[in-house]
């Protein structure tokens, strides 16, 4: 017999800073993220820009396992019905167990409740594993942009990917 753990997601509170600090240490790589934001990491997580109440926490057997971070698309008015996950990780040991999943789905009803009509992110092209969790959750390609970083001697192609929320592109509402 198996037992499958729950995993509960909530809003992040200011107490969480530390744990995601450690987070985030572990679970980005070149392939996953910018090693240049990587080195410079402060000394804690949230920031002015990056308050609690932008993330969502997923715990797994009463612990942190990942967080979501979402933001606004841009600053403009026209472009509010868009959220942006500006950030996903999970704790590398506890991958592959709907951590990410979970995110991702508590990310779009909470858009949903925010009158949302897109999801919107960007995934390196070195990262597939993300890419095919984004891909089975319903997240579409919309554009590339060829070599847009160089990470460590490579370039890299940065690869927007969305999830429609209500009705197709360019329907009414």
């Amino acid at each position: 017999m198996s037992v499958v753990a729950e995993i509960r997601v909530r809003e992040a509170r200011a107490s969480d800073d530390a744990r995601l600090t450690a987070l985030e240490a572990v679970a980005w790589s070149p392939e996953s993220g910018f090693p240049s934001v990587i080195r410079r990491a402060g000394p804690g997580f949230f920031g002015a820009t990056s308050p609690p109440g932008a993330h969502l926490i997923a715990e797994r057997n009463h612990t942190v396992a990942g967080y979501i971070r979402l933001g606004p698309s841009t600053p403009l008015p026209e472009n509010a019905h868009v959220v942006l996950v500006a950030g996903l990780a999970v704790e590398p040991g506890m991958r592959r167990h709907g951590v990410a999943t979970a995110l991702l789905q508590a990310a779009e009803r909470r858009a949903r409740d925010r009158d949302a009509r897109k999801l919107s992110l960007h995934v390196l092209s070195t990262n597939p594993g993300a890419m095919r969790l984004y891909t089975r959750l319903g997240f579409e390609q919309e554009g590339v942009l060829r070599a847009e970083f160089l990470i460590e001697g490579r370039y890299v192609d940065d690869i927007l990917l969305t999830r429609h929320l209500s009705g197709p592109p360019g329907s009414p509402r």
